[in-house]
């Protein structure tokens, strides 16, 4: 394997403080690493990370070195990695390959790089690691447990490769579990993209109009922030029935299209491409801001943009202003990558509790079970799921009723 490939070995002070900062903050994953140091579920054991390299996501990392693995870990996004946070979990013992503003190339390098671990278990978000070891590195499968992934965009992926026959091994689908998507993809992706949003432009959300593109639960999470800022919020969609949603919960929905000419903050949260293209450009106000919450830099189209500006100005540090022909300026957002992460430090520590304890514990069940486990993408098992809810309960000092046997009975009863 490789050296760590890192900016600065000298940041590491600064990241070790992030990473504590948010350890005490992290309840139920702090309760994990004690069992994880206990009982060493992990010894022997390789685990490759491609995920978003920020402090919440080291802690996770450590935790599982805790267990007993050996854990190489790359970034799932150019822009979403911490230097100094790098620095750290490498002063510390684990293969680091990742540094901000990666090039393509660099980006893929360092995805290699931490494949270069012959892994057991993989723990991907967005699919990129998963997208690699069926095609170039597939050389690698033959010690591949299992994995899990973390986001709606790899699950997408991993479903299509499933449904396609082409799932070389069993992964967990951890998006899909109850304490990721109700707390994660809506309070978490609500609140981050907005810190990553008013960071970025010091402006101010009420009395705005704010079009929110996509009403999945991570859009319902930018919808009601926004809406809580005091914004005027549009909601555009495909699904009929979750257009319906949106309009009974209060906002108006209409075509993109339509949203266009009317919006002063624009949130895409689709997980598909040419969301925001030329027509809708061409209807902007002046001063539009666009912001992509989706895994990847395709919803928001950059090369129409490109094609349509005749002049391109950095207006403040990640915005990039497009001039059109007409003088108007329209500004993107962190390049058009997850704007809470490329623009701002991520979900809060709080919510990232619950997904990165489901992601240790769901490595955990991989490595306990994958004898049994087909080629197949599964869902976090229910056992682990609430294990996560009742420990993040106790972590906040909340208890909750328990049901009589004879209410347990008549539940499960036809009798009564």
């Amino acid at each position: 394997m490789k050296e760590n490939i890192i900016r600065d070995i000298k940041l590491a002070s600064s990241g070790h403080r992030k990473i504590e900062w948010v350890k005490r903050n992290m309840p139920v994953l702090s309760k994990i690493e004690e069992e994880f140091i206990e009982d060493k579920p992990f010894s022997g054991k390789r685990i490759v990370m491609s995920i978003h390299l920020e402090a919440k996501t080291a802690y996770l990392a450590k935790v599982l070195k805790a267990g007993g693995a050996e854990v190489s870990i790359t970034g799932s996004n150019p822009l979403s990695t911490q230097d100094d946070v790098a620095a750290a979990l490498a002063e510390d013992g684990l293969h680091v390959y990742a540094w901000y503003n990666s090039t393509a190339e660099e980006y893929n390098e360092h995805l290699n790089a931490a494949l270069d671990i012959k892994p057991h278990i993989v723990i991907d978000d967005g699919g990129d690691l998963v997208h690699l070891l069926h095609s170039t590195r597939q050389e690698l499968v033959r010690d591949i447990l299992g994995g899990c992934e973390e986001t709606t965009t790899g699950v997408l992926r991993l479903r299509a490769r499933e449904k396609a026959g082409q799932l070389l091994f069993p992964m967990i689908s951890v998006n899909d579990a109850y304490c990721k998507y109700l707390f994660d993809n809506r309070y978490g992706t609500g609140q981050s993209v907005w810190d990553g949003i008013m960071r970025t432009t010091n402006l101010i959300v009420a009395g705005k109009t704010v079009v929110v593109i996509g009403y999945g639960w991570c859009g319902k999470g930018v919808a009601n922030k926004a809406k809580g800022l005091g914004a005027n919020v549009v909601v555009c969609e495909v699904d009929p029935i979750k257009a319906i949603e949106a309009y009974m919960d209060g906002y108006r929905v209409m075509p993109l299209i339509e949203a266009a000419s009317i919006g002063d903050f624009f949130v895409t949260v689709t997980g598909c491409t040419k969301v925001l293209t030329k027509e809708h450009y061409e209807k902007m106000k002046d001063g539009a801001i666009l912001a992509n919450a989706g895994h990847f830099d395709v919803e928001i189209w950059k090369p129409d943009l490109d094609r349509l500006a005749v002049e391109r100005k950095i207006m403040r540090n990640n915005i990039m202003g497009y001039v059109m022909k007409d003088g108007r300026v329209i500004n993107l957002l962190a390049e058009g990558r997850l704007v809470n992460l490329a623009a701002g430090d991520g979900h809060p520590a709080e919510i990232m509790d619950m997904s990165f304890a489901l992601q240790a514990l769901s490595a955990k069940y991989i490595n306990d079970n994958y004898n049994s486990l087909d080629k197949k993408v599964y869902d976090v098992p229910d056992e682990i799921d609430r294990k996560v809810a009742f420990m993040k309960l106790e972590g906040m000092g909340i208890k909750i009723d328990e049901l009589t046997q004879e209410q347990d009975e008549y539940l499960k009863g036809w009798g009564e």
